[in-house]
């Protein structure tokens, strides 16, 4: 788990390495351990480390082959490293570290753009080609680890964050506007390759983009599950998914152990986590450190679920940290260096959760598992039932999901933005597209492809990444994944969603936690917006500066002001803290 960034020219100018420099070291603490600079003629990397497998200065990056004529920047952890490598060897590689980057390097070279179909992980990584001065730019299959981009006079610039590009100078950074509806409808989810500057781009998940030197591009996407059932499918029984999920998951947990260092659990208290904890101690782990993280309530609405997770840390005898964050003394005071850690406006309010817990992990371990994906890929939400059967796939999931209607979002934002239906238009598209047939498995499709790589699995990677933490998530094993397409839907949605998930998990951990409310790291405070909390959002959302960016009409802000509690998103998000964030996040980032 590092950053990478570098930079390509398509004409005769030099490399601006200062700006390269500036760019790598906004990127300091996603790699607090090491930093590297190479450059061959008109392409150049840079790097920062965090060091997880080979701690020693072998596996330092970027890494040059000579022999091989190529160099790397990598990001993330290759899960399988170790029998790749010795499978590389056996076709005559020979290895100066001990790590996975250099098992990217050599498989790239042996395989070339099919490299990735050998890889179980997560990575977003560059290859240069000395020879040629071609540029290969790789992101994972589920979208875990990002990749940014940004078109520049001449050139391209890439780098695992958008902040750090910025930090380079020289982009567009008006709005853009198909971000905005996407922002402001699809619960701040902003599909690949949009973000919110028009003049920074992501690389979608699972694609290969292949940069020649004089900036012909070619890309690919190489990976997609299937909705569909096997031949040998329609014989299983509820008993025989049941022992294939299990067995699935109990190897993707085994996988994600592989390091040089310990490895904790981010415990919440759920299903999720909880069994990734019940099944690392079946595995032998002892002593495991666990960690959960709570906020004051606000009303009704609680702010913390320790009696479920202190039911885990007891029964398996885990050393649990809990830290209770009051709204004033912790929370207000960490927004701004929270919001400053976003890649990309994120409006969940559990974001300032994972920043604080990050901290407070990132203090006794540098490895964390976590259950991010379970409810997406294994039929968790309270909108995937009403699916089943729809005769309205589009509306049905937009009313469950989407925060407005068109109609409000052009009542909200300045005329200038106004434009389509982008959000409503693009989850049609994605519903038609073939591979998922039933209505409730185009919901789970776009909610794995899309929605959870922009949302949670962004969340976790930015908030663990500020404080040079690697987060990994058993239940987005791409195999995983592509089995739990295969599971009858019946089966996923049983028992009030996450069915299979359930029943294994009642083979494995206590009832206790399965046989309760479905619940999260609860933020109340952010939803019910109070006191000093909602004086914050006041100032920040009738600012000069909010006003000078003519983003949001001043009728629409005051009319959240007037009411927070009644502008409430089906999905239980406060509109008005959706306003406030993304003025936030523009404030911190000096746009």
């Amino acid at each position: 788990m590092c950053g990478l960034c570098g930079e390509i020219r398509f004409d005769d100018q030099p490399i601006d390495l200062a700006a390269l420099a500036a760019i790598n070291d906004q990127m300091a603490p996603r790699g607090p351990d090491g930093r590297g600079l190479v450059q061959q003629g008109a392409l150049a990397l840079a790097h920062r480390r965090l060091s997880i497998i080979d701690l020693s200065t072998h596996a330092g990056q970027p890494m040059v082959d000579n022999a091989l004529g190529l160099s790397v920047a990598f990001n993330g952890c290759i899960y399988n490293y170790q029998e790749l490598r010795t499978e590389l060897s056996a076709k005559g590689y020979q290895f100066f570290s001990h790590g996975d980057t250099e098992v990217v390097l050599k498989a790239f070279h042996a395989w070339g753009e099919r490299c990735v179909e050998h890889f179980h992980g997560m990575f977003a990584f560059a290859v240069a080609e000395r020879d040629s001065g071609r540029l290969t730019l790789v992101r994972d299959r589920l979208g875990i680890k990002p990749l940014y981009l940004a078109e520049i006079r001449g050139g391209l610039r890439f780098a695992s964050s958008l902040p750090a590009l910025l930090a380079g100078g020289g982009l567009d950074t008006d709005i853009d506007p198909v971000a905005l509806h996407y922002y402001m409808h699809f619960h701040a989810v902003v599909p690949a390759p949009h973000t919110i500057l028009r003049g920074v781009r992501k690389l979608p998940p699972a694609t290969i983009r292949v940069i020649e030197p004089d900036g012909r591009t070619r890309e690919r996407c190489y990976w997609e599950p299937r909705f569909e059932a096997q031949p040998e499918d329609a014989t299983r029984s509820e008993q025989d998914w049941q022992a294939l999920v299990l067995q699935a998951l109990r190897t993707a947990v085994d996988r994600r152990l592989v390091a040089d260092v310990d490895v904790g659990v981010l415990l919440s208290g759920g299903l999720d986590s909880s069994l990734i904890v019940g099944l690392l101690a079946e595995q032998g782990q002892r002593g495991l450190n666990t960690f959960s993280v709570g906020f004051e309530s606000v009303g009704s609405e609680v702010g913390d679920e320790f009696q479920y997770s202190d039911i885990i840390a007891r029964h398996y005898g885990t050393r649990h940290h809990k830290i209770q964050v009051d709204s004033n003394a912790r929370l207000l005071p960490n927004l701004p260096g929270c919001v400053r850690a976003m890649a990309e406006p994120m409006v969940s309010h559990d974001v300032i959760g994972f920043y604080l817990l990050s901290q407070e992990v990132a203090k006794h371990v540098k490895v964390v598992q976590s259950g991010q994906g379970a409810d997406e890929v294994f039929g968790g939400y309270h909108w995937y039932p009403p699916m089943v059967g729809s005769r309205d796939p589009l509306g049905d999931y937009a009313r469950a999901f989407c925060d407005r209607e068109h109609a409000e979002f052009c009542q909200a934002v300045h005329p200038r933005l106004h434009g389509e239906d982008y959000s409503r238009a693009f989850i049609r598209e994605h519903f038609a597209r073939a591979g998922a047939e039933a209505p409730v498995d185009k919901a789970l499709r776009l909610d794995q492809t899309i929605m959870l790589v922009d949302d949670p699995v962004k969340r976790v990677d930015n908030m663990t990444m500020a404080w040079g933490l690697e987060a990994r998530v058993p239940f987005l094993d791409h195999e995983l994944v592509e089995l739990a397409a295969r599971v009858p839907d019946r089966l996923k949605l049983a028992d009030d969603g996450k069915g299979i998930l359930k029943a294994i998990g009642r083979r494995v951990i206590p009832a206790e936690v399965i046989d309760r409310p479905k619940g999260y790291f609860p933020v109340p405070a952010l939803k019910y917006l109070r006191g000093e909390v909602l004086a914050m959002v006041r100032e920040v959302a009738t600012s000069q500066r909010a006003r000078e960016r003519e983003l949001f009409q001043p009728d629409y802000v005051e009319q959240l002001l007037a009411a927070p509690d009644d502008h409430i998103t089906p999905l239980r998000g406060s509109k008005l803290w959706q306003v406030a964030l993304l003025q936030l996040w523009f404030n911190e980032h000096g746009i």
